[in-house]
């Protein structure tokens, strides 16, 4: 009888089942458990870091609304309601760099306590490992668009809405009975007396915008109205006299029906925006389009509109890939050394906007053809990624030794000098000064001078400082300089090699 159980190679994602008078049927097989213990890894941090960057960002964008909350004399209800609608805008920054920060630390810590190692040795590969980071990446992607495209014209439009209706309060509350009244800026009022319907009686209206000499408007009554989509305040004057004093002309004019109308302009200047006005950040990406293709894709106020709308899907895009980063990245830690992956993952997040922000100018100034200079950022970092990945799934160094040789020589012929010139000179200052710092003790001394060289006991190699094997596993012997290395029969690394050449080569040239 024929052995009827499942096989499938090591591995192998798919389940071989055996089929009686056939080929062998095949199931994808998923591992479930590692996915979800990976997913869970990797979203503890995410949470974690969302929080405390969303409370950095708070603390910044506090201070900005402060003026607006004391100008408008806002309450708690409102000022929560004010802050919902900045929110998506902040969340747009935060959503990307908690998801980064999140990959970068949940695999930093699978690394350090080995965990990563025992997966391999199980035999998954960090391919594997990758299909819970993409499903992660992708959700929190897809969350980033819709706060991109959706919250975030809304919330600019909630913004506009709330401050009209906010300054409207204001001037409701400060027109008082028998009381001149300055909310409307240059327009001063004063009511004789207020019903219950809020229609006035006896009214004085002083009109001083782009004049020197006030419109003087006297009714026996009015009232006021508010136009919330042209942000605009209508005083409705009945019964009245107009008196209107330029130099020695004067002029009156009686009137039935006179209309005031005020374009308010509360104090909405939050961090240096006016968050009132009808920008392309409160536009939809139907509204861009339109007002694209109504100004010309070709013109500059066309690419900007074009440029907001590519804005708003690139960015999500730009998460996905900034997380996918975050995995070779926290693979970067090792037991009992100092994890690299926060500092270059927050260095690679800031070089990503920065090369973003770049090409977007340059789109939108048409130097760049618009929809590759908004994607262009996403492309180089996608394959930055690709190639990031695949150096470490080779457990190869991010940065291979031939550019490091290359960065290390143009370093020793360029800026080396100048660097120890500055140095020499900066030590010189603080010696006049009296700001040396002085030796504590001959205890101090000793432990200041440390020993350089690092030797590889199975291979009778050393390492300078600056190589990569430097700080090595096997790496356990140290000498005090280089001439005992050699004495003990140990020889350099072909990098440290390169480096020692190169210095004779300047010490002969200087002699």
């Amino acid at each position: 009888m024929k052995n009827s159980r499942a096989t499938a190679g090591a591995g192998s994602p798919f389940l071989r089942l055996p089929r009686k008078g056939g080929e062998p049927r095949f199931r994808l097989r998923l591992p479930l458990l590692l996915y979800s213990y990976i997913a869970n890894e990797l979203l503890a941090p995410f949470f974690a870091s969302f929080i405390i960057l969303c409370g950095v960002f708070f603390l910044i964008r506090l201070i900005p609304l402060l003026d607006v909350v004391l100008e408008l004399r806002i309450g708690l209800g409102d000022f929560i309601r004010l802050f919902s609608y900045i929110f998506p805008y902040m969340l747009l920054y935060v959503i990307p760099m908690a998801s980064m920060a999140g990959v970068i630390i949940g695999f930093t810590r699978l690394t350090n306590d080995k965990e990563i190692l025992a997966l391999k040795a199980c035999g998954v590969s960090l391919r594997q490992m990758l299909p819970p980071v993409i499903l992660v990446a992708a959700a929190i992607a897809c969350l980033t668009g819709f706060f991109s495209i959706r919250l975030i014209p809304a919330g600019a439009l909630g913004i506009k809405q709330l401050m009209f209706q906010l300054a409207k309060e204001k001037i409701d509350k400060g027109l008082k009975e028998k009381d001149f009244t300055e909310a409307l800026g240059d327009i001063v009022v004063y009511v004789d007396n207020i019903d219950d319907q809020k229609n006035w009686h006896g009214v004085y209206v002083s009109d001083m915008r782009g004049r020197q000499q006030p419109l003087i408007t006297v009714a026996r009554s009015g009232h006021m109205e508010a136009d919330m989509e042209r942000m605009m305040v209508m005083i409705t004057l009945n019964e009245g006299t107009l008196h209107n004093a330029e130099e020695q002309d004067n002029q009156v004019i009686r009137f039935k029906q006179y209309q005031l109308q005020i374009s308010l302009r509360p104090p909405t200047q939050i961090g240096g925006e006016d968050v009132t006005t009808q920008t392309r950040g409160s536009m939809t990406q139907q509204q861009l389009l339109q007002a694209a293709a109504k100004q010309g894709p070709d013109t500059k106020t066309g690419r900007i509109f074009l440029s907001e709308y590519h804005h708003r899907l690139t960015l999500p895009v730009g998460c996905f890939i900034l997380s996918l980063l975050g995995l070779p990245l926290g693979l970067q830690a090792e037991p009992g050394k100092r994890a690299l992956g926060i500092p270059l993952g927050l260095a690679f997040f800031v070089l990503y906007y920065i090369t973003f922000t770049t090409t977007r100018v340059m789109s939108e100034d048409g130097t760049l053809p618009l929809i590759l200079g908004m994607w262009l950022p996403n492309i180089l970092f996608l394959a930055l990624t690709i190639v990031i990945f695949r150096r470490v799934e080779q457990e190869k160094p991010l940065i291979s030794e031939r550019l490091r040789l290359f960065v290390s020589t143009r370093y020793n012929r360029h800026l080396r000098r100048f660097f120890d010139r500055s140095l020499t000179w900066s030590r010189q200052r603080l010696a006049q000064w009296g700001l040396r710092r002085k030796p504590s003790s001959p205890r101090a001394k000793s432990r200041g001078r440390r020993l350089l060289i690092h030797a590889d006991t199975t291979t009778g190699i050393f390492h300078l400082p600056g190589c990569a094997q430097y700080n090595c596993r096997h790496c356990r012997l140290e000498f005090k300089d280089i001439t005992i290395a050699k004495e003990a029969g140990f020889e350099p690394c072909r990098f440290c090699k390169t480096l020692l050449e190169q210095q004779d080569q300047q010490t002969t040239s200087s002699n």
